[in-house]
């Protein structure tokens, strides 16, 4: 929910800060001062003068701008903060109890995915939830390698399911430009690029993921193919998000959903799922 002090703060010196995260925005959308200028309905000059620290925009400016540039939540309230502002956006806890009918959706979610993987990542790829499915699967395929909390170092690290996955480089290179993505729409948030920095520095990940521009685009649906001893798994995932979201844990949660690609995939799935229910 957006809160705002309805008492006037008093007006903060001209900050340089703000100017650079904006000149970042704007370099990002691939915009000129005055085409974003005319998004924003102020004057180039105007916007110039703020960019360089010569002007304090107001904190309605900063909206505005933040609207033209469609900034994140998050990095909109780092905006805010920069320009001497309270910020916008709260961020709540998802145990927190207003958050009870956010996780009963949730929750409701990952029990009608079975018996097929389901979980839910925060901004950072950090594994906050999962349903019995997604346990019972992976747990099959890696065993007892490293159970990492992050997908991404799950992924990349050659210990853990990265040796289970057929159609790695396909895979780790669509993560990666997710990655890239998420880092540099995070301008504030030092542990997105230590995290892009950690997985590049592990063994064999090719030279040419370091850049944003990593070659060919990823087809249109991505298939992950794993694999332990006989057993081959194929599936492809869906990604829900909240809708309109006034907070930024909603903002940035997704619910990833995966599917049997195949029959053989689908019949692994129901086998497993009826072993557990017998006690197997």
């Amino acid at each position: 929910m957006r809160s705002v002090d309805s008492r006037s703060p008093p007006s903060p010196t001209p900050s340089v800060q703000v100017g650079v995260l904006l000149r970042g925005w704007r370099s990002a959308r691939h915009l000129s001062q005055l085409d974003l200028a005319l998004r924003a309905d102020v004057s180039a000059r105007h916007l110039s003068f703020v960019e360089t620290g010569r002007a304090q925009p107001s904190r309605e400016l900063v909206s505005q701008l933040a609207d033209a540039l469609d900034v994140p939540l998050r990095e909109r309230n780092a905006l805010l903060v920069s320009a001497g502002y309270a910020p916008e956006i709260r961020e709540t806890t998802l145990s927190a109890p207003e958050m009870t009918q956010t996780r009963m959706a949730i929750d409701f979610i990952l029990r009608q995915q079975e018996p097929y993987p389901a979980f839910v990542l925060n901004r950072h790829w950090d594994l906050l939830m999962s349903n019995r499915a997604s346990k019972r699967v992976f747990g099959f395929l890696i065993g007892n390698r490293p159970r990492h909390q992050n997908i991404m170092r799950q992924i990349f690290d050659p210990a853990s399911l990265r040796e289970c996955v057929v159609n790695w480089e396909e895979v780790a290179g669509d993560m990666i430009r997710h990655l890239h993505g998420d880092a540099a729409a995070a301008q504030s948030d030092s542990r997105m690029s230590s995290l892009l920095n950690e997985v590049l520095a592990y063994p064999g990940v090719p030279s040419r993921w370091r850049t944003r521009e990593l070659g060919a685009q990823a087809a249109p649906l991505l298939t992950a193919i794993y694999r332990a001893g006989d057993v081959e798994l194929r599936f492809f995932s869906t990604v829900t998000r909240f809708g309109a979201p006034q907070d930024l844990t909603l903002d940035e949660l997704r619910i990833e959903c995966s599917f049997p690609a195949d029959d053989a995939t689908d019949h692994f799935c129901r086998e497993l799922a009826t072993t557990a229910e017998r006690g197997g």
